[in-house]
């Protein structure tokens, strides 16, 4: 079968369909969770503009550990089924299997969230040590929800570099991340005013979609069959993949997935903890603070598109150093200015920022190897971004518990560190020389339909 040198539309827009579904389900557990995990905590400053919601009482640190751990969970999974489903033959295709026993298991695990929290009364709001049960179910929930959507991630993200020709994907990959960003909006702005009605209808609105998107994804999206003209490698394994990276005499790979890790560290400690500054420094209700975070994925929306195109017309490399640098203006912006009106504006650069690194990444990164390794390679890529938010929200959590104590700066902290992590992202990618675009063959001439 003749590769493909044409960007079809229809393909990526429904493939986008399903990443608008993780990415709504994504924006709910990460405004939401943290606010469960932290009602009722008397020592948080601001602590009656949660009154109104019951939770466990824990502190910032303990949150952060709580939501890294679905991360530790990806950063060996993920990884690992992306070299499996390259070697996978079967006549779904070689992702589809993973969609397909993924996507009901995610949703099963995200309704059951706001249930545990339900069964906690409000006189027993933040009495951790009587609250035994309904952590547990809490926590199941979560482990259940994490690890299932861990399954099919990085099969369903490697569909796009697999039905993409190179010159086109950080454009189908902008596509994309619009289809992904509407989600994260309106799991933000539609989910916070659900939220301030009843906790659980962003869990179940937004399970209902992620599970329409998943069936519209596997009903239509046909997977290319070329691979099934090459067999599978025997015995693939991930510490192949990981060894390889490591021992290339040329190392803009290492280097390129370094930065992503120090990229995505500085953004997920942001994502995590944003609610929660808005929330006890800013004192906005829960619900108009993950509406306030919404700027920044409006702002996401507006920018993915003209960012790919921005990369094929200077280079991958150039537009995420333009958004490095932006972001981390943005971020120094609200430490040193902690009022409404400057965060709206800052995120609103931040949302753009963030586009520009973010919808250039996974390009970079599979057209710095062979594309008979797309998967795998996906799975490095998802290898960096998780270990970052692993090591994110645990590291910040303590820092801010620990300035807070003794400074009273709290949840501020964050941005100082995001700017930091942001730094070191572009000194590593200042040594990337690998990632952009591979040139078509000259009898086929790439063009858009």
């Amino acid at each position: 079968m003749a590769k493909e040198t044409k960007l079809n539309y229809g393909k990526i827009i429904l493939l986008g369909s399903g990443f608008l579904g993780i990415s709504l389900l994504w924006a709910v557990y990460n405004a939401y969770v943290p606010i469960f995990l932290q009602a009722g905590n008397p020592g948080l400053p601001d602590a009656k503009n949660i009154s109104g919601l019951v939770g466990f009482g824990l502190s910032a640190a303990a949150t952060g550990f709580i939501m890294s751990l679905d991360n530790i969970a990806a950063v060996f999974i993920q990884p690992w089924i992306g070299v499996k489903s390259d070697a996978t033959r079967t006549r779904f295709g070689r992702r589809m299997p993973y969609i397909m026993v993924g996507v009901p298991l995610t949703v099963a695990g995200f309704v059951a969230i706001p249930y545990a929290i339900t069964l906690i009364p409000p006189e027993l709001s933040g009495q951790f040590d009587q609250l035994t049960t309904p952590f547990l179910i809490f926590v199941v929930a979560l482990g259940f929800t994490l690890l299932a959507a861990a399954i099919y991630r990085t099969p369903a993200i490697a569909l796009m570099p697999d039905i993409a020709p190179s010159k086109f994907r950080s454009q189908a990959n902008g596509i994309i991340n619009l289809m992904g960003g509407f989600g994260v909006v309106t799991g933000l702005l539609a989910g916070g005013a659900l939220f301030d009605i009843n906790i659980s209808l962003p869990f179940w609105i937004g399970g209902a979609v992620v599970l329409l998107t998943g069936i519209v994804l596997v009903a239509v999206i046909k997977e290319p069959r070329d691979y099934e003209e090459k067999p599978p490698e025997k015995n693939a394994k991930l510490m192949d993949t990981i060894k390889e990276v490591w021992r290339n005499e040329n190392k803009s790979v290492l280097f390129l997935l370094l930065a992503i890790f120090a990229w995505f560290l500085a953004y997920n400690s942001l994502e995590t903890f944003f609610t929660s500054y808005a929330t006890f420094d800013l004192g906005i209700t829960a619900g108009k603070a993950s509406q306030l975070f919404t700027i920044a994925g409006a702002t996401f929306i507006l920018a993915t598109v003209p960012s790919g195109y921005l990369a094929g017309k200077i280079g991958r490399k150039k537009t995420i150093l333009i958004g490095l640098t932006g972001f981390t203006l943005a971020i120094l912006a609200i430490f040193a200015i902690a009022n409404l009106t400057t965060v709206m504006i800052a995120m609103g650069v931040v949302g753009v920022c963030w586009a520009m690194v973010n919808i250039n990444s996974l390009p970079m990164v599979v057209d710095s190897v062979s594309q008979e390794k797309l998967g795998a390679y996906t799975g490095m890529y998802y290898f960096a971004s998780m270990s970052a938010a692993i090591a994110g929200p645990i590291v910040i959590g303590q820092l801010i518990d620990i300035l807070n104590a003794q400074a009273g700066i709290g949840y501020r902290t964050m941005f100082l560190v995001s700017a930091a992590a942001m730094g070191v992202a572009a000194i590593f990618l200042s040594r990337v020389s690998t990632g952009e675009a591979i040139p078509e063959p000259q009898d086929a001439e790439p063009t858009f339909r």
